[in-house]
Order: C-alpha cells, then sequence, then structure tokens
C-alpha cells in the first residue's frame, strides 16, 4: 500500500515537472506570433507605401509632362532691335526676350512680354517653338507693371495658352516656366520648382526712379532671357510672367514673376492700345537715409525720431500736393493707412488709387504728425 502511495506521488512530481516547461512553450510560441505577426504587417505596411511613393511620382510627372504639352507650343522666343543715344551718335542695339501667346481672333495673335523687353524697339521679330520667324508689332505697354502686349498674324499661330489664376495658388505648388534663357540656342528650355513666395514686394529701378513691384517668388531657375515667359501651374494654366531674377554672392534659387491676376487688371486696356493711367500729384520725394543730402542741398531737416518715410523734396504748385497743404521738408509716413518706408512705397501705394480717388496723408513736419486728404484729380502725361 505504501508502495503504491509513493508511486503516485513520484508520478505526481514528473507531471508537475513539466508544467513550467509546457507554460514557457505556450508564451514562447505566443510572442513569437506577434512578432511574426508583427514583421508581416511592417513589411506589408512598407511595401504599400513604396507603392503609393511610386504611383504618386509616376502620377506627378505624367502630370508635368502632359502640362508642358499644353503651352509649349505658344512659347516664343522674342529679338529686339532698338536705336541708343550716346556721345557718337545713335546706335542700333539688340536685345531679347520671352513670350507666350495668350489670345487668337480672326486676324491677330496677341502675345503676353515684359515691357522692359521690348522698350524703345524699332523691329520686333518673333520665333516660335518650330523656328518660324514673324514680325510682331506693339499693341501696348507699361512699364509699372512691366507688361507688354504684341501682335502677329493668326495664321502663324501655333497655339494658344491658357491663363489661370495667380490668386489661387498656394505656397509649395508644383510650377514650372518655359522661356529662352541666354537667348535663341537655348529657346523653349523647362524648369521646375515650387511657389516659393507671394505678395512679394521686389524693388526695381525703373526711368523715373526706384519702384516696388509685388511679384510671385519661385525655386525654378530663371537666367537673363526668361523675361517675358510663362509661369505655370501643374494644369499648364499661365499663373505669372516672369519678370526678374534676384542676382548677388550666395543668392540662389529666388526668381520673381509678375502675378498673372495683375495682368488681367490691366490687359483691356493694352491690347485696346490705352495707356494705363496712374495719378499725378506734383511731387518729388526722398528717402530718409538721404536727409544728410537734403539737409545740405536743400536745408531740409529731419528730427532724429523720424525713423522711416518719404521726405518731400520739391513740390509743384498748384498740383495737388499743393492744394492739400503740403509742403518741402514734410515727411510723409502713411497713405490710406499703409505704412510709407520709403520713396518707393510711396509711388507702389499712389499708384494703386486711380484718378479721381481721395487718399489720406500722415505727415512729420517740424517733428509733429498732421493729416490731409489728396485729391488725385490729375494723371501723369
Amino acid at each position: 500500500m505504501e508502495e503504491k502511495i509513493k508511486y503516485k506521488e513520484v508520478e505526481e512530481k514528473k507531471k508537475n515537472k513539466y508544467i513550467p516547461i509546457v507554460v514557457l512553450c505556450v508564451f514562447g510560441a505566443f510572442f513569437l506570433g506577434c512578432f511574426i505577426t508583427l514583421m508581416t504587417s511592417h513589411i506589408v505596411k512598407r511595401i504599400t507605401t513604396d507603392e503609393k511613393v511610386v504611383k504618386t511620382t509616376v502620377k506627378e510627372e505624367s502630370d508635368l509632362k502632359n502640362a508642358i504639352k499644353k503651352v509649349y507650343n505658344s512659347t516664343v522666343y522674342i529679338e529686339v532691335e532698338a536705336e541708343q543715344q550716346s556721345f557718337f551718335g545713335t546706335n542700333t542695339v539688340q536685345g531679347s526676350g520671352s513670350g507666350f501667346v495668350y489670345k487668337k481672333d480672326d486676324k491677330n495673335g496677341y502675345i503676353i512680354t515684359n515691357h522692359h523687353v521690348i522698350s524703345g524697339a524699332k523691329k520686333i521679330t518673333v520665333t516660335y517653338i518650330n523656328g518660324t520667324e514673324v514680325e510682331a508689332s506693339l499693341v501696348g505697354s507699361d512699364e509699372y507693371a512691366d507688361i507688354a502686349i504684341l501682335k502677329v498674324d493668326a495664321k502663324t499661330i501655333q497655339d494658344v495658352a491658357e491663363l489661370g489664376s495667380s490668386s489661387e495658388a498656394e505656397l509649395g505648388d508644383s510650377i514650372f516656366t518655359i522661356g529662352a534663357p541666354l537667348g535663341k540656342e537655348y529657346m523653349g528650355s523647362v524648369t521646375k520648382g515650387i511657389l516659393s513666395g507671394k505678395n512679394r514686394m521686389v524693388r526695381v529701378e525703373l526711368s523715373s526712379g526706384s519702384y516696388l513691384m509685388e511679384a510671385i517668388q519661385i525655386d525654378a531657375a530663371i537666367n537673363s532671357g526668361n523675361s517675358g515667359g510663362a509661369l505655370c501651374n501643374i494644369k499648364g494654366q499661365v499663373i505669372g510672367v516672369t519678370s526678374s531674377k534676384l542676382v548677388g554672392d550666395g543668392v540662389e534659387s529666388m526668381g520673381f514673376a509678375i502675378p498673372i491676376d495683375t495682368v488681367n487688371s490691366i490687359i483691356s486696356d493694352l491690347e485696346s492700345g490705352k495707356k494705363i493711367e496712374r495719378p499725378y500729384v506734383g511731387v518729388q520725394v526722398a528717402d530718409i537715409n538721404n536727409s544728410f543730402g537734403l539737409q545740405y542741398y536743400s536745408n531740409i531737416k529731419i528730427g532724429s525720431d523720424v525713423k522711416f518715410g518719404a521726405i518731400i523734396g520739391y513740390i509743384e504748385s498748384g498740383k495737388p500736393a499743393d492744394k492739400a497743404g503740403l509742403k518741402v521738408g514734410d515727411v510723409v509716413v502713411s497713405m490710406d493707412g499703409e505704412k510709407i518706408e520709403d520713396s518707393s512705397h510711396f509711388r507702389y501705394n499712389l499708384y494703386k488709387h486711380r484718378v479721381g480717388d481721395k487718399i489720406k496723408i500722415k505727415y512729420y513736419r517740424e517733428n509733429k504728425m498732421d493729416e490731409t486728404t489728396i485729391s488725385l484729380t490729375e494723371a501723369i502725361k
């Protein structure tokens, strides 16, 4: 009897001995299963993600190629012959740029380019992508917007570009340009990038002095000869006109274009040959940092607490500014609530208004702030 009890105890001890091993095996199998599931899920997810990236990249490339095809044949190379006066007499000079056909009717095709591309031109020659050359005539041009409209025979037109909306464009949007960097040899060159900035204020030098232009900033490469070319979105719509490139030591991939919405606001007047009317107030203005020169030559003294603004250095008798009570030495610091940093800001804000408008001016006179209203009754002649 005792032997049976001892045998049973031995058997139970043997069974109990294997329980930890069984439990360990169960837990091991569980964790191994979890690890395999996790790794499988990660691999599947990675494969799926890689497939999505590949599909997205392929789609973007396809969209870009289709967009380029859509606008490519509307782009042109523009060559200009102009007369330039010098000490030795009159010389013929040549210039070039880019443009694009944006409109066509039964008789004519119309091309947009920059004003500075055709300024002073006596002869304008347009070359299409297929190599066909035709003579173009100037329809209308505006120095401040830096836009010009050319006209060619409608029968020569290959294609017409579609105009989009610059206001609907967003930061990071894919964009591309088409133009003729460095001349005819490279006409039809395409560069791509993203929209880097909107509503940028770019200072340019005009015949009448420095001026501010509102521009779109891009990182697509542009060079001399790209001026006047099309800036397009991924749909192949023109959203801007390439106008200039910021150049300087250590500066790269900063290009600028005139928003197409700005172009649309004046295009009907340019097509009809009308001059864009901008208000004339009868003053000459200078920057605060030129106060020493003004004091030396004109005895104009500016208070040390005046840090910004446009100084009136000359005022024409009987003109709108004179009638509003402004005087030589006044420092204009605000126009209709907009801060005036310098003379360029003064012109930019003034030219946003139309003849017939009234504007409120805040200015310093002898270190005291004052205010007046100018009636814009005259236009620049």
